[in-house]
Protein backbone atom coordinates (compact mmCIF):
# COMPACT_ATOMS: atom_id res chain seq x y z
CA UNK A 1 0.00 0.00 0.00
CA UNK A 2 1.72 3.44 -0.85
CA UNK A 3 1.72 6.16 1.48
CA UNK A 4 -1.15 7.83 -0.63
CA UNK A 5 -3.29 5.32 -0.22
CA UNK A 6 -2.68 4.73 3.09
CA UNK A 7 -3.18 8.22 4.30
CA UNK A 8 -6.81 8.27 2.26
CA UNK A 9 -7.63 5.18 3.95
CA UNK A 10 -6.81 6.45 7.46
CA UNK A 11 -9.01 9.42 7.31
CA UNK A 12 -12.06 7.53 7.00
CA UNK A 13 -11.20 5.89 10.35
CA UNK A 14 -9.10 8.72 12.66
CA UNK A 15 -9.12 10.58 14.85
CA UNK A 16 -12.69 8.31 15.76
CA UNK A 17 -12.37 4.65 14.39
CA UNK A 18 -16.03 2.77 13.98
CA UNK A 19 -16.72 0.00 15.79
CA UNK A 20 -17.66 -1.85 12.86
CA UNK A 21 -17.56 -1.34 9.65
CA UNK A 22 -19.00 -2.66 6.01
CA UNK A 23 -17.45 -2.62 2.68
CA UNK A 24 -19.64 -3.01 -0.67
CA UNK A 25 -17.62 -5.96 -2.68
CA UNK A 26 -18.30 -5.84 -6.58
CA UNK A 27 -15.48 -8.00 -7.68
CA UNK A 28 -14.40 -4.73 -9.86
CA UNK A 29 -10.97 -3.49 -9.24
CA UNK A 30 -11.71 -1.02 -7.60
CA UNK A 31 -13.86 -1.97 -4.42
CA UNK A 32 -11.53 -5.23 -4.40
CA UNK A 33 -8.42 -2.44 -3.93
CA UNK A 34 -10.51 -0.86 -1.38
CA UNK A 35 -11.37 -4.55 0.77
CA UNK A 36 -7.73 -4.88 1.36
CA UNK A 37 -6.86 -1.31 1.73
CA UNK A 38 -9.31 -1.32 4.60
CA UNK A 39 -8.42 -4.63 5.91
CA UNK A 40 -4.47 -3.94 6.64
CA UNK A 41 -6.23 -0.67 8.27
CA UNK A 42 -8.86 -2.02 10.02
CA UNK A 43 -6.51 -4.35 12.11
CA UNK A 44 -4.15 -1.86 12.93
CA UNK A 45 -7.18 0.20 14.94
CA UNK A 46 -9.72 -2.61 16.26
CA UNK A 47 -12.13 -2.28 13.59
CA UNK A 48 -14.71 -5.28 12.80
CA UNK A 49 -14.87 -5.23 8.95
CA UNK A 50 -17.86 -7.12 6.89
CA UNK A 51 -18.19 -7.54 3.72
CA UNK A 52 -20.98 -7.63 1.23
CA UNK A 53 -21.61 -8.20 -2.42
CA UNK A 54 -24.88 -7.14 -4.29
CA UNK A 55 -25.92 -9.70 -6.99
CA UNK A 56 -28.19 -7.28 -8.98
CA UNK A 57 -28.90 -10.86 -11.04
CA UNK A 58 -29.12 -9.73 -14.56
CA UNK A 59 -25.67 -11.47 -15.53
CA UNK A 60 -24.94 -14.97 -15.56
CA UNK A 61 -21.60 -14.36 -14.19
CA UNK A 62 -22.58 -12.19 -11.20
CA UNK A 63 -23.48 -15.18 -9.22
CA UNK A 64 -19.63 -17.01 -9.62
CA UNK A 65 -18.10 -13.19 -8.76
CA UNK A 66 -19.76 -13.17 -5.29
CA UNK A 67 -18.38 -16.64 -4.76
CA UNK A 68 -15.26 -15.24 -5.87
CA UNK A 69 -15.75 -12.38 -3.32
CA UNK A 70 -16.46 -14.83 -0.62
CA UNK A 71 -13.77 -16.49 -1.02
CA UNK A 72 -11.46 -13.82 -0.51
CA UNK A 73 -12.89 -12.28 2.18
CA UNK A 74 -12.92 -16.13 3.75
CA UNK A 75 -8.99 -15.80 3.48
CA UNK A 76 -8.88 -12.99 5.37
CA UNK A 77 -11.20 -14.00 7.82
CA UNK A 78 -13.84 -11.33 7.03
CA UNK A 79 -17.25 -11.93 6.83
CA UNK A 80 -19.56 -12.06 3.31
CA UNK A 81 -22.88 -11.81 2.57
CA UNK A 82 -24.21 -11.89 -0.77
CA UNK A 83 -27.46 -9.54 -1.06
CA UNK A 84 -29.26 -10.35 -4.27
CA UNK A 85 -31.57 -7.83 -6.08
CA UNK A 86 -34.87 -9.68 -7.42
CA UNK A 87 -37.56 -6.67 -7.70
CA UNK A 88 -36.35 -5.39 -11.11
CA UNK A 89 -39.98 -5.27 -13.43
CA UNK A 90 -37.91 -4.32 -16.40
CA UNK A 91 -39.24 -0.79 -16.82
CA UNK A 92 -37.41 2.46 -16.16
CA UNK A 93 -33.61 3.59 -16.63
CA UNK A 94 -31.77 0.45 -15.66
CA UNK A 95 -29.20 2.06 -14.03
CA UNK A 96 -30.95 4.74 -11.96
CA UNK A 97 -33.08 1.27 -10.79
CA UNK A 98 -30.20 -1.10 -9.90
CA UNK A 99 -28.68 1.78 -7.81
CA UNK A 100 -31.28 2.52 -5.88
CA UNK A 101 -31.43 -1.14 -5.52
CA UNK A 102 -28.21 -1.05 -4.40
CA UNK A 103 -27.98 1.47 -1.60
CA UNK A 104 -31.36 -0.07 -0.20
CA UNK A 105 -30.33 -3.63 -0.32
CA UNK A 106 -26.82 -2.08 1.51
CA UNK A 107 -28.67 -0.05 3.87
CA UNK A 108 -30.62 -2.89 5.04
CA UNK A 109 -27.87 -5.07 5.39
CA UNK A 110 -26.18 -2.44 7.10
CA UNK A 111 -29.33 -1.76 10.03
CA UNK A 112 -29.42 -5.70 10.60
CA UNK A 113 -25.60 -6.15 11.21
CA UNK A 114 -25.62 -2.76 13.46
CA UNK A 115 -22.89 -1.50 11.12
CA UNK A 116 -21.37 2.04 11.77
CA UNK A 117 -20.78 3.09 8.75
CA UNK A 118 -20.04 1.00 5.10
CA UNK A 119 -17.39 2.25 2.78
CA UNK A 120 -18.02 2.38 -1.12
CA UNK A 121 -15.16 2.50 -3.87
CA UNK A 122 -15.59 4.84 -5.87
CA UNK A 123 -12.61 6.84 -7.10
CA UNK A 124 -11.35 9.78 -8.23
CA UNK A 125 -12.00 8.51 -12.02
CA UNK A 126 -15.98 8.15 -10.56
CA UNK A 127 -15.86 11.66 -9.48
CA UNK A 128 -14.41 13.00 -13.06
CA UNK A 129 -17.12 11.13 -15.29
CA UNK A 130 -20.25 12.43 -12.31
CA UNK A 131 -18.84 15.35 -13.02
CA UNK A 132 -19.68 15.56 -16.92
CA UNK A 133 -22.63 13.99 -16.92
CA UNK A 134 -23.93 16.54 -14.09
CA UNK A 135 -22.63 18.90 -16.54
CA UNK A 136 -24.65 17.35 -19.83
CA UNK A 137 -27.60 18.08 -17.19
CA UNK A 138 -27.00 21.09 -16.47
CA UNK A 139 -26.69 20.93 -12.74
CA UNK A 140 -26.03 23.70 -10.80
CA UNK A 141 -23.62 24.52 -7.57
CA UNK A 142 -24.82 21.29 -5.83
CA UNK A 143 -24.93 18.72 -8.69
CA UNK A 144 -21.02 19.70 -9.82
CA UNK A 145 -19.71 19.64 -6.40
CA UNK A 146 -19.58 15.57 -7.25
CA UNK A 147 -19.97 12.93 -5.17
CA UNK A 148 -19.57 13.91 -1.10
CA UNK A 149 -16.98 11.85 0.96
CA UNK A 150 -20.05 10.69 3.39
CA UNK A 151 -23.37 10.52 2.90
CA UNK A 152 -26.47 9.44 5.18
CA UNK A 153 -29.50 7.15 3.56
CA UNK A 154 -31.96 5.19 4.89
CA UNK A 155 -30.24 6.02 8.20
CA UNK A 156 -27.04 4.26 7.23
CA UNK A 157 -23.19 6.22 6.83
CA UNK A 158 -22.03 5.75 3.42
CA UNK A 159 -18.09 6.83 3.20
CA UNK A 160 -16.53 7.35 -0.16
CA UNK A 161 -12.27 7.05 0.89
CA UNK A 162 -11.17 6.53 -2.00
CA UNK A 163 -12.18 9.62 -4.24
CA UNK A 164 -9.01 11.03 -4.12
CA UNK A 165 -7.36 7.85 -5.90
CA UNK A 166 -7.06 7.27 -9.45
CA UNK A 167 -8.33 3.87 -10.87
CA UNK A 168 -4.45 2.97 -11.73
CA UNK A 169 -3.28 3.70 -8.79
CA UNK A 170 -5.72 0.71 -7.16
CA UNK A 171 -4.97 -1.59 -9.93
CA UNK A 172 -1.35 -0.81 -9.41
CA UNK A 173 -2.08 -1.54 -5.48
CA UNK A 174 -3.99 -4.97 -6.67
CA UNK A 175 -1.08 -6.08 -8.61
CA UNK A 176 1.48 -5.91 -6.57
CA UNK A 177 -0.48 -8.10 -4.06
CA UNK A 178 -1.23 -10.70 -7.10
CA UNK A 179 -4.79 -10.20 -6.74
CA UNK A 180 -6.95 -10.24 -9.86
CA UNK A 181 -10.06 -8.36 -10.68
CA UNK A 182 -13.03 -8.42 -12.56
CA UNK A 183 -13.85 -6.01 -15.55
CA UNK A 184 -18.11 -5.96 -16.02
CA UNK A 185 -18.73 -6.16 -20.17
CA UNK A 186 -21.37 -2.97 -18.93
CA UNK A 187 -18.17 -0.67 -18.61
CA UNK A 188 -17.27 -1.20 -22.09
CA UNK A 189 -21.04 -0.70 -23.03
CA UNK A 190 -21.31 2.60 -25.13
CA UNK A 191 -25.29 2.61 -24.85
CA UNK A 192 -24.34 3.77 -20.99
CA UNK A 193 -23.88 7.57 -20.91
CA UNK A 194 -21.36 6.80 -17.74
CA UNK A 195 -19.08 4.58 -20.64
CA UNK A 196 -19.22 7.43 -23.70
CA UNK A 197 -18.32 10.02 -21.04
CA UNK A 198 -15.49 7.52 -19.91
CA UNK A 199 -13.96 7.71 -23.54
CA UNK A 200 -14.67 11.23 -24.09
CA UNK A 201 -12.40 12.15 -20.56
CA UNK A 202 -9.72 9.78 -22.08
CA UNK A 203 -9.32 12.26 -25.16
CA UNK A 204 -10.01 15.26 -23.01
CA UNK A 205 -6.60 14.39 -20.81
CA UNK A 206 -4.48 15.80 -23.59
CA UNK A 207 -5.61 19.25 -22.99
CA UNK A 208 -5.38 19.29 -19.00
CA UNK A 209 -8.94 18.00 -18.48
CA UNK A 210 -8.33 14.76 -16.65
CA UNK A 211 -9.83 13.19 -13.29
CA UNK A 212 -7.59 14.91 -11.11
CA UNK A 213 -8.56 18.63 -12.97
CA UNK A 214 -12.56 18.05 -12.18
CA UNK A 215 -12.08 16.61 -8.69
CA UNK A 216 -10.14 19.59 -7.90
CA UNK A 217 -13.23 21.84 -9.86
CA UNK A 218 -15.74 19.50 -8.13
CA UNK A 219 -13.91 20.28 -4.99
CA UNK A 220 -13.84 24.19 -5.27
CA UNK A 221 -17.56 24.23 -6.32
CA UNK A 222 -18.15 21.56 -3.08
CA UNK A 223 -16.13 24.60 -0.99
CA UNK A 224 -18.83 27.28 -2.42
CA UNK A 225 -21.64 25.27 -1.74
CA UNK A 226 -20.86 24.62 1.85
CA UNK A 227 -20.40 28.55 1.94
CA UNK A 228 -24.20 28.74 0.67
CA UNK A 229 -25.47 25.96 2.95
CA UNK A 230 -23.95 27.95 5.99
CA UNK A 231 -25.72 31.05 4.70
CA UNK A 232 -28.85 29.15 4.75
CA UNK A 233 -28.89 27.49 7.71
CA UNK A 234 -28.21 31.24 9.21
CA UNK A 235 -31.38 32.64 7.47
CA UNK A 236 -33.32 29.60 9.02
CA UNK A 237 -32.41 30.15 12.51
CA UNK A 238 -33.04 34.19 12.18
CA UNK A 239 -36.64 32.99 9.71
CA UNK A 240 -37.97 30.07 11.18
CA UNK A 241 -40.11 28.31 14.03
CA UNK A 242 -41.10 24.75 14.33
CA UNK A 243 -44.52 24.11 15.46
CA UNK A 244 -46.24 20.43 15.55
CA UNK A 245 -44.08 19.02 13.26
CA UNK A 246 -44.73 22.11 10.80
CA UNK A 247 -42.59 24.83 9.67
CA UNK A 248 -43.54 28.64 10.02
CA UNK A 249 -41.25 31.16 8.81
CA UNK A 250 -41.29 35.00 8.52
CA UNK A 251 -42.87 35.40 4.36
CA UNK A 252 -41.42 39.30 3.90
CA UNK A 253 -38.15 37.64 5.23
CA UNK A 254 -38.13 34.67 3.03
CA UNK A 255 -38.75 36.76 0.17
CA UNK A 256 -35.98 39.06 0.67
CA UNK A 257 -33.45 36.53 0.42
CA UNK A 258 -31.09 35.45 -2.60
CA UNK A 259 -33.33 32.99 -4.90
CA UNK A 260 -30.25 30.67 -4.08
CA UNK A 261 -31.13 30.16 -0.59
CA UNK A 262 -34.77 29.87 -0.87
CA UNK A 263 -34.25 27.04 -2.57
CA UNK A 264 -31.66 25.45 -0.67
CA UNK A 265 -34.41 26.65 2.40
CA UNK A 266 -37.18 25.04 1.02
CA UNK A 267 -35.27 21.65 0.04
CA UNK A 268 -34.63 21.98 4.04
CA UNK A 269 -37.43 21.93 4.87
CA UNK A 270 -38.74 19.33 2.61
CA UNK A 271 -36.05 17.07 3.76
CA UNK A 272 -36.76 17.51 7.37
CA UNK A 273 -40.50 17.17 7.28
CA UNK A 274 -40.34 14.34 4.90
CA UNK A 275 -37.30 12.63 5.56
CA UNK A 276 -36.92 11.98 1.60
CA UNK A 277 -33.60 11.25 0.57
CA UNK A 278 -34.23 12.40 -3.36
CA UNK A 279 -35.11 16.15 -3.86
CA UNK A 280 -37.80 17.02 -6.02
CA UNK A 281 -36.85 17.67 -9.53
CA UNK A 282 -35.53 21.49 -9.95
CA UNK A 283 -38.36 22.31 -12.68
CA UNK A 284 -41.29 21.61 -9.65
CA UNK A 285 -39.47 23.33 -7.01
CA UNK A 286 -38.86 26.23 -9.44
CA UNK A 287 -42.52 26.19 -10.48
CA UNK A 288 -43.39 26.38 -6.47
CA UNK A 289 -41.14 28.71 -6.01
CA UNK A 290 -43.02 31.44 -8.21
CA UNK A 291 -46.17 30.53 -7.00
CA UNK A 292 -45.50 30.68 -3.28
CA UNK A 293 -44.43 34.48 -4.37
CA UNK A 294 -47.49 35.20 -5.15
CA UNK A 295 -48.75 34.24 -2.70
CA UNK A 296 -50.75 30.54 -3.41
CA UNK A 297 -51.49 27.59 -1.69
CA UNK A 298 -49.28 24.71 -3.54
CA UNK A 299 -47.68 20.99 -3.13
CA UNK A 300 -44.18 19.80 -3.80
CA UNK A 301 -42.99 16.57 -2.85
CA UNK A 302 -45.88 15.46 -0.41
CA UNK A 303 -45.92 18.94 1.49
CA UNK A 304 -48.35 22.19 0.96
CA UNK A 305 -46.91 25.20 1.26
CA UNK A 306 -49.33 27.82 2.32
CA UNK A 307 -49.39 31.55 3.23
CA UNK A 308 -51.37 32.44 6.14
CA UNK A 309 -51.11 35.77 8.56
CA UNK A 310 -47.44 36.94 7.12
CA UNK A 311 -46.48 33.65 8.06
CA UNK A 312 -45.31 30.81 5.25
CA UNK A 313 -46.20 27.52 6.44
CA UNK A 314 -44.91 24.54 5.30
CA UNK A 315 -46.53 21.03 6.31
CA UNK A 316 -47.33 17.28 5.70
CA UNK A 317 -50.12 17.12 2.90
CA UNK A 318 -52.82 15.34 4.26
CA UNK A 319 -52.92 12.81 1.23
CA UNK A 320 -49.67 10.68 2.01
CA UNK A 321 -50.33 11.15 5.76
CA UNK A 322 -53.63 9.22 5.22
CA UNK A 323 -52.24 6.27 3.55
CA UNK A 324 -50.03 5.66 6.50
CA UNK A 325 -50.38 3.48 9.89
CA UNK A 326 -48.31 2.33 12.32
CA UNK A 327 -48.22 0.67 15.99
CA UNK A 328 -47.60 2.41 18.92
CA UNK A 329 -43.78 3.53 19.23
CA UNK A 330 -42.62 2.53 15.58
CA UNK A 331 -42.39 5.67 13.67
CA UNK A 332 -45.09 6.78 11.61
CA UNK A 333 -45.49 8.52 7.93
CA UNK A 334 -41.18 8.49 8.50
CA UNK A 335 -41.85 11.33 10.86
CA UNK A 336 -43.58 10.58 14.28
CA UNK A 337 -43.54 7.89 17.40
CA UNK A 338 -46.51 8.11 19.47
CA UNK A 339 -45.44 7.12 23.20
CA UNK A 340 -48.56 5.87 25.34
CA UNK A 341 -48.28 7.37 29.26
CA UNK A 342 -46.55 5.12 31.53
CA UNK A 343 -49.75 4.14 33.77
CA UNK A 344 -51.98 3.84 30.84
CA UNK A 345 -53.56 0.29 31.51
CA UNK A 346 -55.61 -0.71 27.85
CA UNK A 347 -54.08 -2.84 25.40
CA UNK A 348 -51.94 -0.80 23.59
CA UNK A 349 -51.37 -4.21 20.37
CA UNK A 350 -55.27 -2.99 20.13
CA UNK A 351 -54.03 0.83 19.38
CA UNK A 352 -53.05 2.15 15.90
CA UNK A 353 -51.42 5.93 15.36
CA UNK A 354 -53.29 7.18 12.17
CA UNK A 355 -53.63 11.17 10.83
CA UNK A 356 -55.57 12.95 13.24
CA UNK A 357 -57.93 14.06 9.78
CA UNK A 358 -61.42 15.69 9.53
CA UNK A 359 -62.37 13.03 11.91
CA UNK A 360 -60.09 13.54 14.78
CA UNK A 361 -60.96 17.87 14.23
CA UNK A 362 -64.61 17.58 14.51
CA UNK A 363 -63.97 16.16 18.38
CA UNK A 364 -62.05 19.32 18.95
CA UNK A 365 -64.02 22.02 18.83
CA UNK A 366 -61.77 24.15 20.50
CA UNK A 367 -58.90 23.41 17.63
CA UNK A 368 -58.65 27.28 16.49
CA UNK A 369 -57.16 28.19 19.87
CA UNK A 370 -54.45 25.84 19.03
CA UNK A 371 -52.84 28.79 16.99
CA UNK A 372 -52.08 26.26 14.21
CA UNK A 373 -53.66 25.90 10.32
CA UNK A 374 -56.17 23.72 10.21
CA UNK A 375 -53.85 21.49 7.26
CA UNK A 376 -51.33 21.54 10.06
CA UNK A 377 -53.76 19.46 12.46
CA UNK A 378 -55.19 17.25 9.73
CA UNK A 379 -51.89 15.85 8.99
CA UNK A 380 -50.44 15.38 12.16
CA UNK A 381 -50.60 11.96 14.33
CA UNK A 382 -53.62 10.55 16.42
CA UNK A 383 -53.79 7.13 18.31
CA UNK A 384 -56.73 5.50 16.96
CA UNK A 385 -58.95 2.54 18.35
CA UNK A 386 -60.46 1.84 15.34
CA UNK A 387 -62.81 4.44 14.72
CA UNK A 388 -62.56 6.03 17.99
CA UNK A 389 -60.23 8.50 19.16
CA UNK A 390 -57.80 8.13 21.74
CA UNK A 391 -54.83 10.94 21.91
CA UNK A 392 -53.66 13.49 19.50
CA UNK A 393 -50.26 14.71 21.47
CA UNK A 394 -50.37 17.84 18.78
CA UNK A 395 -53.81 18.61 18.32
CA UNK A 396 -54.87 19.82 22.16
CA UNK A 397 -55.72 16.14 23.23
CA UNK A 398 -52.66 14.61 24.73
CA UNK A 399 -54.00 12.29 27.42
CA UNK A 400 -50.51 12.05 28.43
CA UNK A 401 -49.04 10.61 25.02
CA UNK A 402 -46.20 11.78 23.85
CA UNK A 403 -45.23 12.86 20.49
CA UNK A 404 -41.67 12.25 19.53
CA UNK A 405 -40.28 14.02 16.42
CA UNK A 406 -38.03 11.47 14.42
CA UNK A 407 -35.89 14.70 12.87
CA UNK A 408 -35.77 17.28 16.11
CA UNK A 409 -35.76 20.59 16.40
CA UNK A 410 -31.98 20.23 16.87
CA UNK A 411 -31.80 18.58 13.54
CA UNK A 412 -33.33 21.24 11.69
CA UNK A 413 -31.07 23.90 12.88
CA UNK A 414 -28.11 22.04 12.57
CA UNK A 415 -25.31 23.51 10.58
CA UNK A 416 -23.88 20.38 9.33
CA UNK A 417 -26.41 17.91 7.87
CA UNK A 418 -26.15 15.78 4.90
CA UNK A 419 -28.66 14.47 3.40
Amino acid sequence: MTADLSRLIADAFLPDPPKTLGVAVSGGSDSLALLYLLHEVAGQHDVTLRAATVDHGLRPEAADEAKHVAALCHAMDIPHETLKWTGWDHKGNLQAEARTARYDLLSGWGLRCGLDAIALGHTADDQAETFVMRLARQAGVDGLSGMQGRIKYNGVTFIRPLLGAGRDELRADLQARGIDWVDDPSNEDPGFDRVRIRKALALLADVGIDAATLGKVAGNLASARDALEHQMHKAARDLVSLQAGAVAMDAAGFDALPSDLRRRLILHVLWWITGAYYAPRGSALALVLGQISQARTVTLQGCELRRRGGKLWIFRELKPATRASSPIGQPWDNRWRLVAPPDFEGDISSLSVKAFGAQGLAECPDWRDLGLPRGVLLSSPAVWDGARLIAAPLAGRAQNWQAVSERGEDTFFAAHITH
